[in-house]
């Protein structure tokens, strides 16, 4: 019994490593708007297990890049129940600086879905999301797991669905690499559908 005991901690020792992502991991995202890539996207994140940190940066291209580089930031603990942000901000051309510091239990515009990559929901979640200016709920579903083709591999990745006010998203977050995001499609009120999708990984 006790040889018994030993393996299954050890069993889910070994399954709470894999679930969580690389200590320093960098993403390259291409963004599209209605087909059309409007933007490379740069995702960081460094963690050492009790506090992380996030960066990303927008650079537009075409007709879009005079409006500049934006750039988000996030910081805070990482702990059982996944991310706990403590500093946000959001810098964009030409306007105002966005920051916010979340209270317990909240996530941030840009911890969200890494939150998910440390805590992979089972079932239904509600998250209450930060961005500067209030809150917003989010409510994200697990839809199962779909094998998709990127840029940056094939994955055979967990679903997520978000729906809310006639806007409808998915998220797919890849096991093997971490559970870390690699695909995102949003479909606004008006049709615009915005697709975010991992074109390189890098550690």
């Amino acid at each position: 019994m006790r040889k018994l005991s030993l393996l299954l901690s050890l069993a889910c020792a070994a399954g709470a490593a894999l679930a969580a992502p690389p200590q320093r991991v960098g993403i390259d995202y291409e963004l599209r708007r209605n087909g059309s890539a409007v933007a490379e996207v740069h995702e960081r994140l460094v963690h050492d297990g009790r506090t992380y940190r996030l960066s990303q940066t927008w650079k537009a291209k075409g007709l879009y890049a005079i409006r500049g580089e934006a750039r988000r930031s996030s910081a805070g603990r990482v702990g059982p129940e996944g991310l706990r942000p403590e500093a946000f901000e959001d810098l964009r051309p030409g306007k105002d600086p966005r920051r916010a510091a979340p209270a317990a239990g909240m996530q941030d515009r840009l911890s969200v879905l890494w939150h998910f990559a440390f805590r992979p929901p089972t079932a239904r979640v509600t998250l209450q999301v930060a961005d500067g200016r209030g809150l917003s709920a989010h409510v994200y579903e697990p839809a199962g797991r779909e094998r998709i083709r990127t840029p940056a591999g094939d994955f055979h990745a967990l679903k997520l669905e978000r729906s809310d006010e006639g806007r409808r998203a998915q998220v797919w977050l890849a096991p093997e690499r971490g559970n870390v995001p690699v695909r995102v499609l949003v479909t606004e009120k008006d049709g615009t559908v915005l697709e975010v999708t991992a074109v390189r990984i890098t550690q």
